[in-house]
């Protein structure tokens, strides 16, 4: 295994970086919502763009691993950042694997502080499954940071590559079954674009949530590449990198709502004694009360792909998606 690429998550063309950039509930570009960028200039309020990405001579934004032990100690204080190890994903991402086949399907053998990944194919007869079930069925990341539970592309410790075939994720166990089952190109992109649909994640900040859609864009890259020794079309691409935007997003995960967008709601009033306006400030309802429901904030909205129609996130909480 080799060392992620320095420059990874500028890879991508600008086009695609500007799609990957889009909020699809306000329909601008992501917004930083940290404190970490202010020595550069930006607030946690202000939108990350392409521009804002190319036009320094060195990379503004970086994979955790990449960043100083200060910073991510930083970080952690300050939005309870903390990377989990990619064998400890592995083997959580094994248990939901085993309760969903009543079994141990054979992905692969984890070691100490790692895993070996078995060369079979998945025996989806073997627990009397099938395998478009399994690609269908929808998977959350919470607080996803840099996804490593939907996509292993590197060890979130020492940063080396891993190569399709040895990742871990949920996303990535998919890929491979799609890859085990079906040979035909057409197919195998229907297929891998479902893989897509059915996976989601949200994070607060918007460096990590970059990096997050880039590993997932990168991800169906390789994938692809592996299976049909090319490269993806540009429009294949945009076509994937949409699906992303919808389902890995920029969400306050307490509140529901796009990070900062609460605000306090001002109004004027005649003081009857004095003849003098008045301006009194009343805080958001929901963060006053600690109330999901009663935010004054951008509701984050995710798409039912099933259906065909957005629906608020926080309307999950009483049912949803189709298939959940």
């Amino acid at each position: 295994m080799a060392t992620i690429e320095p420059d990874m998550e500028y890879e991508i063309d600008i086009p695609l970086l500007d799609l990957l950039l889009k909020d699809q509930t306000t329909g601008q570009s992501i917004i930083f919502a940290t404190d970490n960028y202010k020595s550069k200039g930006y607030e946690p309020k202000d939108h990350i763009t392409s521009s804002i990405l190319m036009s320094k001579k060195r990379k503004i934004i970086r994979p955790r691993v990449e960043k100083s032990k200060a910073e991510q100690q930083t970080r952690s204080k300050a939005k309870g950042e903390v990377f989990t190890p990619s064998w400890i994903c592995n083997k959580q991402n094994n248990l939901i694997d085993r309760a969903w086949f009543d079994g141990d399907p054979g992905f692969n053998q984890e070691t100490e502080n790692g895993w070996v990944t078995c060369s079979g194919k998945i025996d989806f007869q073997r627990y009397n499954k099938k395998w478009e079930d399994y690609v269908n069925d929808i998977r959350l990341e919470i607080t996803c940071g840099e996804a490593p539970y939907l996509t292993s592309r590197y060890d979130t410790v020492t940063g080396e590559f891993i190569r399709p075939f040895d990742r871990v994720g949920l996303l990535d166990r998919k890929l491979r079954v799609i890859s085990e089952n079906v040979d035909d190109e057409a197919t195998w992109i229907e297929w891998a674009k479902k893989a897509y649909q059915s996976i989601y994640g949200y994070e607060y900040q918007g460096d990590n949530l970059l990096i997050a859609r880039e590993n997932l864009l990168l991800d169906f890259i390789e994938y692809y590449t592996e299976k049909f020794s090319a490269k993806p079309s540009g429009p294949l691409l945009e076509q994937i990198a949409l699906i992303i935007t919808w389902n890995v997003f920029q969400m306050d995960g307490l509140k529901f709502v796009v990070p900062e967008s609460c605000t306090c709601i001002y109004r004027e009033s005649l003081d009857l004694h004095t003849g003098k306006t008045i301006r009194m400030s009343y805080p958001c309802e929901g963060c006053k009360s600690n109330n999901p429901n009663r935010h004054n904030g951008k509701y984050c909205y995710v798409m039912d792909w099933v259906k065909g129609t957005k629906i608020r996130f926080i309307g999950l909480m009483s049912g949803g998606l189709s298939n959940v």
